[in-house]
C-alpha cells in the first residue's frame, strides 16, 4: 500500500475508459474510505500499476489500445495484486475467460457502484485475512506470507487459488460439493457456475503440477465434486 494511503481502506487503481462511469466509481470509493487513481486508456495501465502500487485494480475489458485481458495477464506475471474485471460482455465463455487469466471476480455492466464497492471489499478480505497456518513435509501453506510451496518450490497462486488450496488441504479426504467450495471462495453468495470451480481447481492443478506436485491431489469424485488425497 503507498504510504499516503496508509489510512484508508485501501488504493484502487481503475482502469475504464468511460469518464462518467469512472467518476462514480471514484465517488463511491471515496464514501466508502478508499482512495483511487484513474487511467482511460490500456496503453497506460501497467506503467500507471506500477507507479501506483495499488492495493485492487477495477480493469475493464474493452480499452482503448490494449485489452484487459491482456493487460490482466501481464499483471499477473509479477503480481497477485486482486484484480476485479468491468465489462458488458455478459456470455458465460467470457467470465471464464476472465477468471481463467488470474481476475479474482468479474462484474458485468450495468452494475451498481454500492456492488462494486462490496466486491472490492469481499476480495479484500479474502486477500488479506486466510484461515490458520497448515504444514506438511510436501505442501506448505502459510497465511503470514500468504504463500505456498511444494517441495520448497513457491506457488504463483491468486488470491483465490491460494484459499482454494488450503480449503481443501485442511479437509483432506473429505468430498466437497461445487456448492460447497462456491461457498468457501465466494462467501458473499454471488451467482456464478459450477463451472467457475472447475476452472479454478483446474488451474491450481496445474500449478501444483508444475511445482512437483501431482495433479491427483486434488480429485473430481463423479456426481459430487471435490477432494483432496491425503499428502504425507
Amino acid at each position: 500500500m503507498n504510504e499516503n494511503t496508509l489510512s484508508t481502506q485501501g488504493h484502487v487503481l481503475i482502469i475504464e475508459d468511460e469518464p462518467r462511469l469512472a467518476a462514480v466509481l471514484g465517488d463511491y470509493l471515496g464514501a466508502s474510505g478508499y482512495t483511487h487513481h484513474w487511467v482511460s486508456n490500456g496503453l497506460d495501465a501497467v506503467a500507471a500499476f506500477h507507479a501506483e502500487k495499488p492495493d485492487l485494480v477495477l480493469l475493464d475489458l474493452m480499452l482503448p489500445g490494449r485489452g484487459g485481458m491482456d493487460i490482466c495477464r501481464e499483471l499477473r506475471l509479477n503480481s497477485q495484486t486482486p484484480i476485479i474485471m468491468i465489462t458488458a460482455l455478459v456470455e458465460e465463455i467470457d467470465r471464464l475467460i476472465g477468471l481463467e487469466t488470474g481476475a479474482d471476480d468479474y462484474i458485468c455492466k450495468p452494475f451498481s457502484p454500492r456492488e462494486v464497492v462490496a466486491r472490492i471489499n469481499a476480495v479484500l478480505r479474502r486477500y488479506r485475512y486466510v484461515p490458520t497456518v497448515e504444514k506438511s513435509g510436501v505442501l506448505m501453506v502459510d497465511e503470514t506470507s500468504y504463500r505456498a510451496s511444494v517441495h520448497g518450490k513457491e506457488l504463483d497462486l491468486t488470491p483465490i487459488e491460494f484459499n482454494l488450496l488450503l480449503f481443501f488441504y485442511q479437509a483432506q479426504g473429505r468430498v466437497f460439493s461445487r456448492d460447497q467450495v462456491l461457498a468457501q471462495i465466494y462467501p458473499d453468495h454471488r451467482i456464478v457456475t459450477d463451472r467457475t470451480v472447475d476452472t479454478h481447481v483446474k488451474n491450481l492443478r496445474k500449478k501444483l503440477a508444475e511445482a512437483g506436485g501431482r495433479e491427483e491431489w486434488i480429485v473430481s469424485i463423479y456426481g459430487v465434486g471435490y477432494k483432496m488425497e491425503c499428502i504425507t
